[in-house]
């Protein structure tokens, strides 16, 4: 029975998809009906507004992430929906507005009802709670989780991965660990449902997989250097022979261009829009101890250039040089709030409109930390072949304390699968890392304790 379930599994996450997504729009759309009776019938307005709410709708959730129960927490899924959901019905909602123009209706453009666009988020917040908690539940009671066999190559990889996969115990159950240079390691493999493989050497690691495979098992493992650069490969065929191309160019003339025109439109669309927050966080921070609103701090970016970030001061005037730590009593209080939601990083877009940043790409980091990371991962340097960005890949993904190899390879997926649909999409998802509590959660003082000095002896000043 459980057999027959687990390959039903598809179908019936389909169904409960099919259910939420119609509810989310039936009230959006029955709300809007109770003083748009065209809505009812067969309209213009109709068509036109259910058009734009499903094609809208099905961007923002290539976007955000859909309703995927079972493979994701039920918070996340719950953010991602909501926002997908408000993004869609902002969307639809102008365009009913715009439909509404006319001689029957209203003579100029007209936002109708907007109070009535806030009933409808809460509805819908409320139904996609109760949906995915419900859904997550019904899902795990039917589905068991998967057997786990851990395959590493060190007690220290063990833990790392261990970690991680026991946050998600629901989905996974680990069973057993093994090192990959164990000769028993074929017998065992069969015996679990999935196999995941961590810091395994390349050729060892690639047989593993193909007795998977050859197995029928669910496979796991952490990217390396090749695997990255495989992201951006191309099929060719040369007479009947198949050919994986891998270019590592970069970016070409055209895609530099319309980065460019997207990091100035954005940024000065920003700047103005969040104003009245840069004005308020000045004042707050001048109130709180009459110290200096902004500071600068070299950083670099493409090809290794050194430029002045700015940001809004969120620590304590002359403090020690080092990474930001858990409960770090140098951040003040009106900046731990602006670390909490990231205005202090909205000065930034004046670097992007000077050319030094762009709106997306890896994180800028200090100098200290590239000669340090540098030595530990030579491939970190590769991270600078692009503008440093003030959102990106590692940013929303990983947290404030990812390792630096995990947020290497986060920012090399990044440039090595560029395309202007992945800029959009990152600086929406940006949104996201406001609701993740852990996204500016500071390194434990173990790490602390390794980097400081290298910090003092190379720079003096406020470290964000």
């Amino acid at each position: 029975m459980k057999e027959h379930l687990r390959q039903c599994e598809k179908l019936i996450v389909l169904l409960f998809k099919i259910i939420i997504y119609f509810f989310i729009f039936w009230i959006f759309y029955r709300l809007y009906a109770i003083r748009n009776w065209q809505l009812l019938v067969v309209s213009r307005t109709s068509a036109v507004t259910t058009i734009s709410y499903l094609i809208s709708g099905y961007l923002f959730i290539k976007i955000y992430g859909g309703y995927d129960i079972g493979k994701r927490k039920s918070k996340p899924i719950i953010i991602s929906l909501s926002l997908a959901a408000v993004m869609t019905d902002l969307v639809a909602y102008i365009m009913l507005c715009v439909m509404n123009t006319n001689d029957a209706n209203n003579a100029t453009f007209t936002l109708e009802q907007p109070w009535l666009l806030l009933v409808v988020f809460a509805i819908q917040i409320l139904v996609i709670e109760l949906a995915v908690y419900g859904g997550n539940w019904v899902y795990f009671k039917i589905y068991d989780p998967e057997k786990c066999l851990i395959v590493t190559s060190s007690q220290r990889a063990l833990t790392e991965i261990s970690r991680s996969v026991r946050k998600y115990r629901l989905q996974f159950k680990i069973c057993r660990n093994m090192d990959y240079r164990n000769e028993n390691l074929r017998e065992v493999i069969p015996k679990y449902d999935t196999i995941f493989i961590y810091d395994v050497p390349m050729s060892e690691r690639t047989q593993i997989i193909e007795f998977c495979y050859q197995n029928m098992k669910n496979v796991y493992i952490n990217p390396t250097m090749a695997d990255v650069v495989e992201l951006n490969s191309t099929h060719i065929m040369l007479d009947d022979v198949s050919f994986l191309r891998l270019s590592s160019l970069g970016l070409n003339a055209e895609q530099k261009f319309v980065k460019r025109v997207f990091d100035i439109v954005i940024s000065f669309l920003a700047l103005v829009l969040t104003l009245p927050f840069t004005l308020i966080a000045a004042i707050a921070i001048k109130v709180e101890d009459g110290g200096p609103v902004f500071f600068k701090q070299n950083r670099a970016t493409r090809g290794g250039k050194i430029f002045s970030v700015y940001k809004l001061r969120t620590m304590k005037e002359n403090v020690d040089n080092y990474l930001t730590v858990v409960d770090d009593d140098r951040i003040t209080k009106v900046g731990r709030v602006l670390r909490r939601f990231r205005i202090d990083e909205i000065p930034q877009f004046i670097n992007v409109i000077k050319g030094d940043m762009s709106i997306v790409g890896p994180r800028p980091e200090m100098l200290a930390n590239i000669f340090n990371y540098t030595n530990d991962l030579p491939e970190f340097e590769y991270r600078l072949r692009v503008k440093a960005g003030i959102t990106g890949y590692a940013q929303i993904a990983g947290k404030y304390n990812t390792s630096p190899r995990d947020k290497l390879v986060l920012d090399l997926m990044y440039i090595e699968d560029y395309s202007f649909w992945m800029d959009v999409k990152l600086l929406f998802q940006t949104l996201i890392v406001i609701f993740k509590k852990d996204s500016t959660e500071g390194f434990s003082n173990e790490v602390e304790e390794k980097y400081e000095k290298y910090y003092d002896s190379l720079y003096s000043g406020e470290t964000e």
